[in-house]
């Protein structure tokens, strides 16, 4: 039975959540490379991940403000993952085992970004929490430790977070995000920096990955969840080594570059909802 199309009604309120969802995060983002990026070139401030770029908001009215439509796009975003992961609305494939791990992705990708909407919300509403994202991943690794087999699941989490980091470098370098967008109204010149500048922003957050992986192996043989660090936490460590700065630096541009591909995919990602 070939794809049919899903309700108007349902489509259009799918499609306008998704943009939505990609231009907050987008926004979050590209607050978080600002900031790291003043913190490499020692312009005042702290090294900042997605978590930390959203209560930095929260300590300023105008960010507070804001806060309220980062929320909203953030909640938006998290919806349209768990939407894709139920309903696969894009390719209106049914559930299967050769699917089964993009859609676990995204649901997992959904709560994740429930999760930043939800300390959004509360920066909003001036109850934003104070814990870092070191803090609460460390307790997590120590409970996970605490298990007979806590060192075998523990690194098994790195070595996926190492997985998911050279997937992003696969995207970079075969350009697999390209098939998503329409850009074909873009000047050929256009088209190239656009496609350049998501290249840049997924490698940069492919390190990233790379590196939480690598920190969460390393706390898996020593069996110790302080070697355990979040995005934010890396980057941080990232500014205390000897060549940090200029490390940060381009880790922060490519948090500013990924950030405009979240943008790009807002503006002109291929969005069909359809099912089978």
């Amino acid at each position: 039975m070939p794809p049919q199309p899903l309700p108007p009604g349902f489509a259009y309120g799918v499609r306008k959540l998704a943009r939505l969802g990609y231009a907050a995060k987008g926004s979050v983002y590209f607050t978080a490379g600002i900031l790291s990026g003043k913190a490499a070139f020692n312009w005042g401030g702290q090294a900042a991940s997605s978590g930390g770029a959203i209560r930095a908001m929260g300590t300023q009215l105008p960010g507070r403000a804001v806060l309220g439509f980062i929320a909203f796009g953030l909640f938006s975003y998290a919806l349209w993952r768990l939407v894709q992961a139920l309903l696969d609305p894009e390719y209106g494939t049914p559930l299967a085992l050769k699917n089964l791990a993009q859609r676990l992705g995204y649901a997992v990708n959904g709560l994740i970004y429930g999760g930043l909407g939800y300390t959004a919300l509360r920066g909003f509403m001036g109850q934003a929490k104070g814990d870092r994202g070191d803090q609460s991943l460390q307790q997590w690794a120590s409970l996970i430790l605490s298990h007979p087999l806590g060192q075998w699941l523990l690194g098994t989490a790195g070595a996926f977070a190492i997985g998911l980091g050279f997937y992003y470098f696969y995207r970079a370098l075969q350009k697999e995000f390209r098939k998503y967008l329409q850009l074909v109204q873009l000047s050929p010149q256009l088209e190239k920096w656009v496609i350049e500048v998501s290249r840049f922003g997924l490698t940069a957050r492919g390190i990233v990955f790379v590196m939480i992986g690598t920190f969460l192996i390393q706390a898996a043989h020593y069996s110790d969840p302080s070697k355990v660090h979040s995005s934010e936490g890396i980057l941080q460590v990232l500014d205390q080594t000897f060549y940090g700065s200029w490390l940060l630096g381009v880790v922060a541009l490519g948090l500013v570059a990924y950030s405009i591909y979240m943008l790009i995919q807002a503006k002109y990602r291929r969005i069909e909802i359809q099912h089978k």
